[in-house]
């Protein structure tokens, strides 16, 4: 026999071995000490031999489920949860025996985005986190779950990731997302349940690069490289391919979004995009319309930046009525000057936990917005904005408001004086005496210190269009 002929059929022997033999195989997402959401039909899904019978068995409830594999072995199911609790078991029989332990119910979320999602815990070099020794010392708590996805990038949808579920304590939380894991060590407190939190986020990334290839469709200014072009993190959909597509079906409450900084310079078609992307993915999940909530980017000495930042505010701010059971945390207070990675990570955090509690939990008493720009009016050299969003009321607490300016007909504008007077901000300048418009903190730099008397910011407005 020929050496060429005799190696074909050893390879051919081999194969055939390892298929007959081959064993229940799983995502990294689903493993011993994860967190499935509780209440709802979990999917679960894996390998195992082609043509077999894959018995699922689940601790909680002592019940069986029986899946069967397609011809290249793959499996998928969905199996009830109950009421948080925990630790149970998930037990896979295909002939052989694999067993998961340390298995929590409760609420899983997941958190994505760009740099300031990715900063963790200790921080970035000499760039700190608020508080991070104290969060740090206080991080040992076994209801809270931590999955970080390694940054990576591909043209084609992955199913792979080098990942895998952790406990909450002071060395794994140091490498965790700052804005992630406080949100759901609070949550995990308010909810008194375990709390699963998903990290996949890549610093110095677009939009593009985490939408599905199917979300860009009636889009046109996405450019596509070919394959032969050596492959960057902002190309579009190769974070979604890499990043998202492996967890994809993982029952999840709702998602964190903290992203834009890398679109302030083109963000007409932001707000459209957001609004794909969010569709997108819920459509291939397969839960339902998730809550998702994100973060509008904070104040910046942009390079070059001649005030292009507020043109995103504006809409990420108009993303909320585009996307369904979305939500947007003001950190207009809460940026630097010296950096693009604020320090207070905990400000944020909460902000977004209280549109969690308020909407996906349904803790009607706690407050979720900031005052919300609603109508202008001029009277004589006045010009008097109302909100809504504040049911008791305008605050600065104490402090002049800054960051308010009026312009005439002429549509220059001028640094202005405001005061709250009732539920209304009045806003005049000498230099303007019959005032046509009014912004506030509509410039890069500029910071915002207006909130309702719940202590929650109003973001960045104009009440002209020029």
């Amino acid at each position: 026999m020929k050496p060429s002929k005799f190696l074909l059929l050893l390879c051919t022997a081999l194969l055939f071995s390892l298929n007959t033999f081959s064993k229940v195989t799983l995502p990294a997402i689903i493993s011993s000490g994860m967190v499935l959401q509780q209440q709802s039909n979990v999917a679960l899904w894996g390998k195992a031999k082609a043509g077999s019978k894959v018995t699922i068995t689940t601790s909680w409830n002592q019940k069986a489920y029986l899946a069967t594999t397609a011809k290249d072995g793959s499996w998928k199911l969905s199996v009830p949860t109950p009421k948080a609790g925990g630790p149970y078991t998930i037990t896979f029989n295909d002939g052989e025996k694999l067993v998961l332990n340390d298995i929590l119910i409760g609420e899983v979320w997941l958190c994505s985005g760009q740099s300031n999602m990715e900063m963790p815990v200790k921080g970035f070099g000499n760039q700190p986190i608020t508080n991070s020794n104290e969060l740090l010392s206080d991080a040992d708590e076994p209801g809270v779950r931590l999955f970080r996805i390694e940054k990576n990038m591909s043209r084609t949808p992955l199913t792979e990731l080098n990942a895998k579920w952790e406990h909450s304590n002071s060395e794994t939380t140091g490498q965790f997302s700052a804005v992630g894991y406080q949100f759901a060590r609070m949550l995990q407190q308010k909810l008194k349940v375990p709390v699963g939190i998903i990290q996949s986020a890549y610093g110095g990334t677009i939009i593009e690069a985490w939408m599905d290839k199917k979300s860009f469709a009636g889009f046109t200014d996405v450019k596509i490289p070919a394959d032969t072009v050596k492959m960057i993190k902002n190309e579009p959909f190769v974070l979604f391919n890499a990043m998202i597509n492996p967890i994809v079906g993982f029952n999840i409450k709702g998602a964190l979004w903290y992203q834009g900084e890398n679109n302030w310079f083109t963000p007409d078609t932001y707000d459209k995009k957001m609004e794909a992307m969010v569709k997108e993915w819920r459509s291939i999940w397969g839960c339902g319309d998730f809550s998702f909530y994100y973060v509008q980017l904070a104040p910046n000495a942009y390079p070059n930046g001649k005030d292009k930042l507020p043109v995103i505010y504006e809409k990420q701010a108009k993303a909320m009525q585009l996307i369904p059971n979305s939500g947007m945390a003001v950190s207009v207070d809460a940026g630097s000057q010296t950096t693009i990675h604020p320090p207070d990570k905990t400000i944020i955090s909460k902000r977004l936990l209280y549109w969690a509690l308020n909407k996906t939990y349904g803790k009607k008493g706690v407050a979720y917005s900031g005052p919300v720009y609603q109508s202008l009016k001029i009277s004589d050299n006045k010009a008097i904005v109302s909100f809504s969003e504040i049911p008791i009321g305008l605050t600065a607490y104490n402090k002049p408001l800054i960051s308010f300016e009026i312009a005439g007909a002429d549509q220059v504008f001028h640094p202005a004086a405001a005061t709250i007077s009732g539920k209304t901000v009045v806003v005049q300048s000498d230099e303007v005496k019959s005032p046509v418009a009014v912004r506030y903190a509509f410039k890069d730099r500029a910071e915002g210190n207006l909130y309702n008397a719940e202590g929650l910011p109003a973001a960045p407005f104009r009440t002209d269009s020029w």
